[in-house]
């Protein structure tokens, strides 16, 4: 008796319940990874305020090297990207900015779109104004505000 072969072929691609396995692990892993960049995300928009205000303080040190004198609260951050008019002749001619390089001419914003807030005479250190950003919140004195002095210094 002879046997007979049979050409079973077989069926490509994957059933329904294979696919939804798949699913079910992508959706799982997600769960995990999602949180922990949303997490990084927010730690580096900090470090970069941190930066910014880093870099905000040394351009108003080069300002008050050339002025002798940091601007005030009234004349801002602007006065490190446009020079500022409400100076006296002979000093106005000391000015050596823009002192920062941006596109506008408009002083930097934070990592969430606010302008950084700035204070001279300074509130929490004698020496150097007070440079902060609301953070992401964008409310002043919260938890999440970065500031430029250390909050065993402040006096308010």
């Amino acid at each position: 008796m002879k046997t007979r072969k049979t050409n079973t072929k077989r069926r490509q691609g994957f059933t329904l319940m294979e696919v939804l396995l798949v699913l079910v692990i992508l959706v799982v892993l997600m769960g995990f990874a999602v949180p922990s960049l949303l997490g990084s995300k927010k730690k580096a928009d900090m470090d970069a305020a941190k930066t910014q205000i880093g870099l905000l303080r040394t351009a108003l040190e080069k300002y008050a090297l050339d002025l002798n004198t940091f601007p005030s609260t009234e004349q801002g951050l602007e006065v490190l990207v446009v020079k500022p008019t409400d100076l006296e002749e002979e000093v106005a001619a000391n000015w050596a900015g823009p002192y920062i390089t941006t596109t506008s001419k408009e002083a930097p914003k934070d990592p969430w779109g606010h302008e950084y807030l700035y204070e001279f005479p300074s509130t929490h250190d004698s020496e150097y104004p007070d440079i902060w950003s609301a953070g992401p919140d964008g409310k002043e004195g919260t938890e999440d505000d970065i500031v430029n002095w250390s909050e065993d210094d402040s006096t308010s």
